[in-house]
């Protein structure tokens, strides 16, 4: 390992948290600076709270395009552009059309599935340390099909999914009702993923913050990277509004706000912000054990404290954190169609909960070092996998800064990739 730095973190979701606890494991001294008050909120706190291991086929996939398309003019759909005049935009939709081919999900899958389940293994060793817990719940999830040929279709997973070390059942109605009798199901069956998991965000982000503070990482709120002071292939330093903060090591984790942040050093990061949304029933009529996903309608079901979170969408709409209630109600009324012992009356007048995703166009995140700034590295561009992929990021993020092979080839997920 080489010797102590002085790291700064742009950015203090769940990637900048988890590369501030596991830096500062590592002896280094860790800022982190957070564009947001400390009683934040993003997509870290209201998601799904899901690990999963499944999840190793990226956004962009053969079909996803024609779909795109088909739902483009459905405000409810579960996925939606907003149409504008965005340069940006438009070349990240050409690379998300390029990226979307079996060749490039071929390539992705192992990847994707090595680093979830690396995850995985760090939320074990994350949720022992100390007494604080975050509701880690190792039971798995399921995939819920409502029809026989959505069923038909994720069961051809099943193989691939078996070969990535990833265990996979195709269960009937009643095998899912067996495996999860804390809720009535209408479905045409599932597919079982036992490694997959669930927490709290909420829960989980406290604790993380609670351990990186008492390790000595400091923090600096309602601060944002403005600009930087460059020399020759390094940073010196990070501009905010109150001065400059020099540092060795510098990592970007700013979520959909990334490419603002390196844009003046003539960095492009392709990169769109995805908006999700989703509500959360107090005292539901029926409280499932398990995580699940309505896999026609793309929402995604979790038990937290006695209480279901409901989340869904993907929305590219900018940088806009506004609530389209339209595309709230996309997401309540799939409830009914797999619970049907849930009403409309369940989710009225619920408090509605967004975060806008950092989407990378081929799906996969932007880690490791630029080339053109030697100390300047990447932790960003998660999209929908940024809570479960956080602490092989953070890990991996350690591993480099302090000199160390990366246990997982970064050449994949190179920020450079598409310049």
């Amino acid at each position: 390992m080489t010797r102590p730095k002085h790291v700064v973190i742009g950015g203090a979701g769940i990637i900048g948290l988890c590369c501030a606890h596991y830096l500062r494991a590592r002896g280094h001294e860790v800022s982190v600076l957070e564009r947001a008050p400390e009683d934040r909120d993003g997509c870290s706190f209201g998601n799904a709270g899901m690990i999963v291991p499944s999840h190793f086929i990226p956004l962009a996939a053969p079909g996803m395009t024609k779909l795109a398309l088909k739902w483009m003019f459905d405000s409810k759909s579960p996925f939606y552009v907003r149409p504008r005049l965005s340069a940006e935009l438009i070349s990240w939709g050409l690379r998300f059309m390029r990226a979307a081919t079996q060749a490039h999900v071929d390539r992705a899958a192992p990847l994707l599935s090595e680093l979830s389940l690396a995850s995985r293994a760090l939320y074990g060793e994350l949720s022992a340390l100390g007494d604080d817990d975050f509701g880690l719940t190792q039971r798995g999830l399921l995939m819920l099909c409502r029809s026989d040929d959505t069923l038909h279709e994720e069961a051809k997973i099943i193989a691939r999914a078996r070969e990535l070390g990833v265990p996979a059942e195709l269960c009937s109605p009643a095998r899912a009702a067996e495996l999860d009798p804390g809720v009535r199901m209408a479905i045409a069956g599932a597919v079982y993923f036992p490694l997959d998991c669930h927490l709290t965000p909420l829960r989980l982000m406290a604790k993380l913050l609670r351990l990186t503070k008492a390790a000595g990482v400091k923090f600096r709120w309602s601060t944002e990277i403005t600009g930087w002071r460059a020399e020759h292939h390094r940073l010196a330093a990070a501009l905010t509004a109150t001065g400059e903060i020099a540092a060795d090591e510098f990592v970007l984790a700013g979520g959909s706000w990334s490419p603002a942040t390196v844009r003046a050093l003539g960095l492009k990061l392709p990169l769109q912000a995805g908006k999700g949304y989703s509500v959360t029933v107090a005292g539901p009529r029926q409280l499932p054990q398990l995580c699940s996903i309505f896999t026609e309608a793309r929402v995604a079901v979790t038990p937290m404290d006695g209480a279901l979170r409901i989340g869904g969408t993907m929305e590219l709409s900018g940088l806009d954190e506004s609530i389209q209630r339209e595309r709230v109600a996309g997401i309540t009324e799939s409830v009914p169609r797999y619970f049907p012992d849930f009403t409309a009356e369940d989710f009225r007048d619920l408090p509605v909960w967004r975060g806008l995703r950092p989407c990378a166009p081929d799906g996969l995140p932007y880690l490791g070092r630029f080339a053109r700034y030697e100390n300047l590295c990447a932790a960003t561009g998660h999209a929908m996998m940024g809570l479960s992929l956080g602490p092989i990021t953070g890990q991996l993020v350690a591993q480099l800064l302090s000199g160390e092979k990366p246990a997982i080839n970064l050449s994949a997920f190179a920020p450079d990739r598409f310049n």
